[in-house]
């Protein structure tokens, strides 16, 4: 090895010194999988470990070296969610249930970050079927958080922020149907961007997920990797329902960019819990940020959370009604909860609520129309501590919205919506901040968050039990 890796490198150094044959991808493939078999049973990121399928990934795009200028992620390790199919690697999500199931086919995605020239690290943990906001119950080990191991990395994609924050590889896939990409990004201390409605296929398994709520999307620790893994991911397959507009240039392209002043939007506070008092003291330490940088930020008197609560409760939990279960008895008591909400709804609740949900994401979006982006904090709150959310399983569906109130409405309405880090809690947990743009509006995003990330750095922030 020519050069000693760093486990907190960005993806797009790590790719720039394997394609100058600085490192060699045996050895990135090598020097992580070293680093999950220390650190995973601590933190609980991965539930499958694909030693023999990275180091194959490694061999054979070494192999292929005369075309690593073509291969926008070659030598770069990444993971996958355990939502994900993967053929051939068990796809648990979470559950029992599926503790053993091989998928016959590869999403979509996964087969174009391999033909990238990534190097698949293993399927991180997720709660059963992405149906908790933390990595925990069902068949996963508990996705701890790298700041502090009593509190949770958040979920549903837990084990794929927790992977980027402890170092155990520089990029994650994600999905998120409610805040599932943003809220453990945001309690784990890294960047995580929810996709707008479309960008990411689906394929070859499904149209679209929850209703049009849910998406894929990746998780890097700067916004620069985000963008660069956007690249590899987005792009419709043959078929799709329905597909967001390519952008004039790569989505790597935006963080050159600075943005002009922008008019921008702030939410506050939700009707439907309090916000607590170190997420107000970081979210407006970035809205002051946002103004010395050369924007006006204006606070406007809309609850989206509110305005869609309803539509996001029941279309939630009919999609978790609608997986196939062999035996309710193994399902994790939680998610039993949503499982049973949903089998309440009948085709025509189902139907009529989807317009519900449609007519009200129209009227949020023509609200924020005069607006380039709106920033709200991610969560209300800071991460939890490991076993205490919720309450009692029975009181799941009712405070699970207080939570996520500022994020689920951005699945409803279809825009992209990114998360960074914007500060830490008095017990040292991160908060992150939360920028909406446009429908459709990737690039401008990408644009002002990495602006921000330039005024606020803090990628050389670690956490201190991983940081060797």
């Amino acid at each position: 090895m020519a050069v000693k890796l760093d486990p907190f490198i960005e993806a797009w150094e790590l790719r720039e010194l394997a394609r100058k044959g600085e490192v060699r991808p045996l050895e990135v493939a090598e020097f992580f999988l070293a680093r999950i078999e220390r650190h995973n049973p601590t933190i609980g990121a991965y539930m499958t470990v694909t030693a023999d399928r990275a180091l194959a990934d490694a061999k054979r795009i070494e192999a292929e070296r005369t075309n690593a200028a073509s291969m926008p992620l070659y030598g770069v390790a990444y993971s996958l969610k355990d939502l994900t199919p993967t053929r051939d690697i068990v796809t648990t999500l979470g559950s029992r249930n599926y503790a053993t199931s091989q998928p016959p086919d590869d999403a979509a995605i996964a087969v174009r970050l391999r033909e990238a020239g990534g190097i698949l690290l293993g399927k991180t943990t997720t709660p059963e079927f992405g149906g908790r906001p933390t990595t925990e119950g069902g068949l996963c080990p508990i996705a701890r958080n790298a700041w502090n191991l009593d509190y949770n990395a958040g979920g549903s994609s837990g084990g794929a922020a927790a992977q980027v924050a402890a170092g155990l590889g520089p990029l994650a896939e994600g999905s998120d149907g409610g805040g599932s990409i943003r809220g453990p990004s945001s309690n784990s201390g890294v960047v995580g961007l929810k996709p707008s409605r479309g960008r990411l296929t689906y394929a070859p398994y499904r149209g679209e997920g929850w209703g049009g709520f849910a998406t894929r999307g990746p998780i890097a620790r700067t916004v620069r990797d985000v963008a660069m893994m956007l690249d590899v991911m987005a792009g419709p397959a043959v078929g799709d329902p329905y597909w967001a507009p390519p952008p004039e240039l790569p989505f790597a392209d935006a963080v050159k960019f600075v943005p002009k002043k922008l008019r921008l939007a702030a939410i506050a506070e939700t009707r439907l819990g309090p916000v607590d008092d170190d997420v107000a003291r970081a979210f407006h330490s970035a809205c002051a940020a946002m103004r010395e940088m050369g924007h006006s930020v204006e606070l406007i008197d809309l609850d989206p959370g509110a305005m869609l609560l309803d539509c996001a409760r029941a279309l939630i939990c009919v999609g978790i009604a609608a997986i196939p279960i062999t035996n309710l008895d193994w399902v994790d008591p939680v998610v039993r909860e949503m499982f049973h909400e949903g089998k309440k709804l009948s085709a025509a609740d189902y139907v009529n609520l989807v317009a519900v949900m449609h007519n009200t994401a129209r009227t949020i979006v023509e609200r924020l129309d005069p607006f380039d982006a709106l920033l709200t904090p991610t969560m209300t709150k800071p991460a939890m501590r490991n076993g205490s959310f919720p309450s009692r399983p029975d009181r799941y569906l009712d405070e699970l919205w207080t939570w996520i109130a500022f994020e689920y409405p951005f699945n409803a309405t279809g825009q992209p919506a990114i998360t960074l880090p914007a500060g830490f809690s008095d017990r040292g947990l991160p908060i992150g901040l939360q920028i909406v743009g446009r429908p459709n509006g990737e690039f401008e995003l990408l644009s002002l968050a990495a602006a921000y990330e330039t005024a606020r750095p803090w990628k050389r922030l670690k956490p201190p039990l991983f940081d060797s």
